[in-house]
């Protein structure tokens, strides 16, 4: 098949990176893939650099000359199917598509927990102009059939998929002196983009309460939050015990570095990534039970789950790992248990790759 991702959005976080991640698998198993986006968006730059198909196109908001351009991509060029990410392209590719001869199927995958509208036009965009609709997590696909009645044979959940084999325990002390973090301190971490939806806030609150110079709180990533979150770890005075790591090209071994994971989000979530990789690699996890992280994080059995927003109790919950070796142990072995065998990367690629071809199965001309 020739698959085509659209992604309208300029930004970069676990969309994006399983677009690629997907992008990549496909293009193994012998699928032709081009990921459509504008030049200037982060998802085309990383597509070329690792050697993926790029349609440049001017997708970063809904307007006719967008829809014009894409028309005339798709018109000369022969695509099976299309799978869209964000809004403002699934409008594009579904108006683009609705005045094709032929047109591709469109599968829209739904990465975020964010309610869908039941207006009108956006049942038309996922009734009508999708042919399937793709969540990240079962309580997403849950959602959708419950609240906006979409029929539940056009909504298939499919957990991005990590590599068991990459993302696994290493020696930590290693793993610290490449990374450069102390290896004296039991080291709190998060890797997440620091949008204020991941709940880093929350963190640096949270952390500002446990004492002890032998803790540490270790930040990586980039994003709109940094100067925010920056500024509230100097107004704390903790500006020697936390690291603010940045953007990392390989996240690998700064989570093999850690003793605990944290992800407070309180917004939009599907499985994170992050939180899987984390998992996988043992890491005792904190995190909250917002969209479908509880398919990931079973409290007490493979995280500690903490109310969103409440950073009291999750400090509380991080003062409890720190303390006791043994628990961070029981819950790492158990994450990465369960993470290997609902999380897969091939077992993502085989339902994707079922659902693109039932999708081009049912093709009509328009």
């Amino acid at each position: 098949m020739h698959i085509v991702h659209t992604e309208s959005s300029q930004g970069w976080g676990g969309q994006e990176i399983r677009i690629l991640s997907e992008s990549e698998g496909m293009r193994a198993r012998g699928h032709r893939v081009t990921v459509a986006a504008p030049a200037s968006a982060r998802v085309h730059q990383e597509a070329r650099r690792r050697g993926i198909e790029t349609a440049d196109l001017p997708l970063a908001r809904k307007r006719v000359r967008a829809v014009v351009a894409l028309r005339r991509w798709l018109a000369a060029n022969a695509v099976d199917v299309i799978n869209t990410h964000s809004s403002t392209d699934s409008w594009l590719a579904a108006l683009a598509c609705s005045t094709l001869r032929d047109a591709p199927p469109i599968v829209r995958t739904r990465h975020v927990s964010v309610p869908i509208a039941n207006d009108a036009g956006t049942r038309w965009l996922y009734t009508r102009a999708t042919r399937h609709i793709v969540t990240t997590g079962e309580t997403l696909r849950r959602r959708l059939i419950e609240d906006n009645r979409f029929p539940p044979d056009r909504v298939t959940s499919v957990p991005t998929g990590i590599e068991a084999g990459r993302f696994a325990p290493a020696d930590r002390a290693g793993a610290r002196a490449r990374t450069g973090l102390p290896p004296e301190r039991t080291l709190i971490g998060i890797v997440a983009t620091l949008r204020s939806w991941k709940g880093h806030r929350y963190l640096v609150d949270a952390f500002a309460r446990l004492a002890g110079e032998r803790l540490g709180l270790v930040i990586v990533g980039g994003g709109p939050q940094h100067e925010a979150i920056a500024s509230q770890v100097a107004r704390l005075g903790l500006g020697d015990r936390v690291v603010l790591a940045g953007d990392q090209a390989d996240v690998l071994p700064w989570l093999q570095a850690l003793d605990v994971f944290a992800l407070p989000s309180y917004a939009n979530e599907g499985v994170p990534q992050a939180l899987v990789q984390a998992m996988l690699c043992g890491l005792a996890c904190v995190t909250t039970d917002v969209g479908a992280i509880p398919e990931a994080a079973r409290d007490g059995e493979t995280a500690l789950v903490v109310p969103a927003q409440d950073a009291a109790a999750l400090a509380a919950a991080l003062a409890r790992l720190a303390a006791d070796p043994a628990l961070r142990q029981r819950l790492g072995r158990a994450a990465r248990a369960h993470c290997v065998r609902q999380f897969g990367y091939e077992a993502m690629l085989d339902r994707m790759d079922a659902v693109f071809r039932d999708a081009t199965a049912q093709r009509q001309p328009a």
